[in-house]
């Protein structure tokens, strides 16, 4: 079972994708490091507005900043999906081993009729 720590860290990443707007602009990075202003403009919202999406994101240690002058660049963090990966697989392990026995389970129950 994960600790606290790492459920914290779970509720965070998937708060932070949960969000349609966030999950594209984490989209969009994978593909590379970009400037925060044309992460923005596909976005029928205000910068100010694609900004508060970018700090959940950074919060989430989703995305990482870093400026160079005046301007903003964002790159994808993806090792902060690992604790999420990781708990979903567990998930999907759990539920397959289950759905396996309740299949044997059937199998048997019709076999014996």
């Amino acid at each position: 079972m994960f600790n606290q720590m790492v459920e914290h860290k779970l509720d965070t990443v998937f708060a932070a994708l949960s969000d349609p707007t966030r999950r594209s602009i984490v989209e969009a990075l994978m593909a590379g490091e970009q400037r925060v202003t044309a992460l923005a403009e596909p976005f029928d919202m205000s910068l100010n507005a694609v900004s508060k999406h970018i700090k959940k994101l950074e919060a989430a240690g989703l995305v990482r900043r870093k400026r160079i002058g005046r301007e903003h660049f964002l790159e994808a963090e993806p090792a902060a999906m690992e604790a999420a990966a990781d708990w979903i697989e567990e998930q999907r392990k759990f539920w397959n081993a289950r759905l396996d026995r309740l299949e044997a389970l059937i199998r048997e129950e019709i076999a014996n009729e």
